[in-house]
């Protein structure tokens, strides 16, 4: 048992052997949080915690295979499989699955991925007669999301409507909710939002949930919303045996709906809570880490602690004021050429992490200049490739049959001489009714203006789908999928669009890793069904953290700072460092700035052994040229005080005021002074 304690520091040992009682693990950058949660689950486990009742959440797919896995490596595999691990929608899908009588829902219900949100929003304000110019989709997605990861709803939200903008989302949003229960769906928010209406209405079913659970532990506490926090804390509460592991300096997901106070009010929440602090970082040097506990302790709200490197030192973070993006662009790029002409990095070793994406193009511009192979994250998922979103509202529609958003997107895929009028007046003729298409299908009656023999091949079309999909495949679904595929005709399809070969086989190589999905599915699942595959692969999409960070091969990575969390790099330069950039001018307006410091942090804490910063004295900004600001954060890493020139982004309308500088510094010298006859300033913090 002591062997499972090797190798571990006095605060690490303590957070393992705590396992009564609520535990708040406060986990900086880098000091090993991963280690903790899994050896503490092994040192339970040790002590004849049963693995049945231990419920461990995390946030993404990646988190969770990584926390199985080693937990398996540590209690052996028989025991792992007994845990329930999995991300907070993975866990919700399957609660409503056992429960979806007491959450209002069928059994069959499908979760709506975020093409099949904007179908059903477009629908919902085409209802509403509101022009998309006025109120655009996505922006009521997200709105939407967002006030359901507050525990609104579309009432209270147009109680609490501001403008007409808020008013028409609100009403957008009860007609989107009717269009969801019509094509039996869900959204993603909806998991936590039924599951969290489930546990506080069925007495019955939450003990359940209480007595199964003994022990519940949770991965990055600080992301968690309104409605993971019901969830824990309702599941939790009986017995209190409640560890969280996180990091409010990390907390940069406001904008989606995760709430820094949770994490904040820990204690409060949950009376007698032990705190302990991960304050030992083993990833960066001391300098890098000087730079991050600088920036950071001038948020006001926070928990206290300071991050101590374990390597010591080594190279000094290196300030660059270019003249303009582009000079900002070329010397990064320079820099890292002539640190790999040097032997002193490889470019896979090199990360240029920016703020906005767009940031990118004169990096992009830079890079190709110079021929420097370069990686992208946040290119187009595999899940949005049109084939493959295809192929998976044919079986969307084989699994449920009142799939509405579904079927419009493959209603003439491939041509079945349904065009733009007939789509538009089944849409007409259905809303009139309070109905969706699918229902009109199972119906033998003539539509006014919808030929008839248009009409009798959709029916056919709908019913053929709904036949496959009528008996679970069980271990045969590997070939129900490719029998979908025979009778929509899709291979034709595919070769139809794309008449060049090499193209054509591309494309269908999406198609057939679906079916490669579906044959790892059916060897990994108990039970494997249609719905267990498609709920699988539809949260997957989701994932988001998880897609597409690493590069192959040996390359520079460019990526945004949200994407960057969670990941390390031998050597990082943090750009764009200016007022209006970061802190982002919207930030600003808003009142978010702490968040956009924790950012600045989270991007300095990415570096391991060099960290470079930069800005541009002035930038191109809505077509016209404008000076800049270096960021108040690069002066607090610095622990000085801006120079008077110096002026700080501010709200809209507001005049911008000189900073008074950090509250912790002194002045030693502005980095940010103007010299040089290429108006390139190099100093270190």
């Amino acid at each position: 048992m002591e062997k499972l304690l090797q190798g571990l520091n006095a605060e690490q040992r303590e957070a393992v052997v705590t396992i009564e009682g609520p535990l708040l693990v406060l986990a900086g950058a880098g000091t090993g949080k991963t280690r903790v949660i899994t050896v503490r689950i092994a040192w339970m486990l040790a002590h004849r915690i049963d693995p049945t009742n231990v419920l461990a959440m995390t946030f993404t797919n990646k988190a969770a295979a990584e926390m199985r896995e080693r937990v398996a490596a540590l209690v052996g595999p028989e025991r792992a499989k007994l845990l329930t691990v999995g991300t907070f929608h993975a866990f919700c899908a399957r609660f409503l699955r056992e429960h979806a009588a007491d959450a209002g829902l069928s059994k069959t219900f499908t979760i709506a991925d975020e093409g099949d949100q904007l179908s059903a929003l477009r629908g919902a304000l085409r209802e509403l007669a509101v022009a998309e110019a006025t109120v655009q989709p996505s922006f009521a997605q997200s709105r939407i999301s967002l006030a359901k990861n507050r525990l609104q709803t579309p009432e209270s939200f147009l109680n609490d409507a501001a403008d007409d903008r808020e008013e028409l989302i609100g009403r957008a949003w009860q007609r989107y909710e009717e269009r969801l229960k019509r094509s039996n769906q869900v959204d993603f928010d909806d998991l936590l939002v039924h599951t969290v209406r489930v546990l506080k209405t069925k007495k019955a079913v939450r003990e359940k949930l209480e007595a199964r659970y003994r022990y519940v532990l949770v991965d990055e506490y600080q992301d968690t919303n309104a409605p993971q926090y019901e969830i824990l804390r309702l599941i939790a509460k009986r017995h209190a045996n409640l560890c969280v592991v996180g990091d409010d300096d990390q907390s940069i997901y406001g904008w989606r709906g995760a709430d820094v106070k949770k994490i904040l009010g820990f204690e409060k929440d949950f009376p007698g809570a032990k705190v302990v602090r991960l304050e030992t970082n083993y990833r960066s040097t001391r300098q890098v880490i000087s730079a991050a506990n600088a920036v950071i302790k001038n948020n006001p709200s926070r928990h206290e602690k300071e991050l101590r490197s374990s390597f010591g030192d080594g190279e000094h973070v290196m300030v660059v004021a270019a003249e303009d993006e582009m000079a900002e662009a070329d010397h990064v790029v320079r820099d890292l050429q002539s640190l790999v002409r040097a032997q002193r990095a490889v470019l896979k070793d090199i990360a240029i992490l920016f703020r906005s994406a767009v940031q990118t193009r004169p990096f992009e511009a830079a890079l190709r200049a110079r021929a420097v192979p370069y990686h992208l994250v946040g290119g187009m998922s595999f899940f949005d490739r049109k084939e493959v979103r295809d192929v998976l509202a044919y079986l969307k529609l084989a699994a449920n049959p009142k799939d509405e958003a579904s079927l419009m997107r493959v209603i003439n895929t491939p041509p079945r001489g349904v065009g733009k009028t007939t789509i538009e007046r089944l849409l007409e003729v259905t809303a009139a009714k309070g109905e969706s298409v699918p229902d009109l299908l199972t119906r033998d009656e003539a539509v006014e203006g919808v030929p008839a023999e248009v009409l009798a091949g959709l029916r056919a079309f709908h019913a053929n789908l709904a036949d496959l999909g009528r008996n679970e495949p069980g271990k045969a679904l590997v070939s129900t999928v490719t029998r979908v595929l025979d009778v929509v005709g899709y291979k034709g399809e595919v070769e139809r669009n794309y008449p060049d070969k090499l193209e054509c086989e591309q494309r269908w190589q999406s198609v057939m890793e679906v079916l490669n999905f579906a044959e790892n599915y059916v060897r990994r699942a108990a039970k494997p069904s249609l719905g267990g595959f498609l709920e699988e692969l539809t949260l997957s999409a989701e994932d988001r953290d998880d897609k597409d960070k690493e590069a192959k091969g040996d390359k520079v990575t460019l990526m945004t700072l949200h994407a960057a969390k969670g990941l390390e790099f031998p050597r990082v330069y943090l750009v764009g460092l200016e007022e209006g950039l970061l802190p982002h001018q919207r930030a600003v307006e808003e009142g978010t700035v702490e968040e956009e410091r924790r950012l600045a942090y989270v991007g300095v804490t990415r570096a391991r052994m060099a960290l470079t910063l930069t800005w541009s004295r002035s930038r191109s900004k809505f077509g016209k040229r404008a000076e800049s600001y270096a960021s108040r954060f690069l002066y607090e890493m610095k622990n000085e005080q801006p120079p008077k020139e110096w002026r700080a982004a501010a709200p809209a309308g507001a005049r911008a005021e000189p900073s008074r500088g950090s509250r912790s510094g002194t002045r030693r010298g502005a980095a940010t002074q103007r010299g040089g006859a290429s108006r390139k300033r190099r100093t270190r913090v």
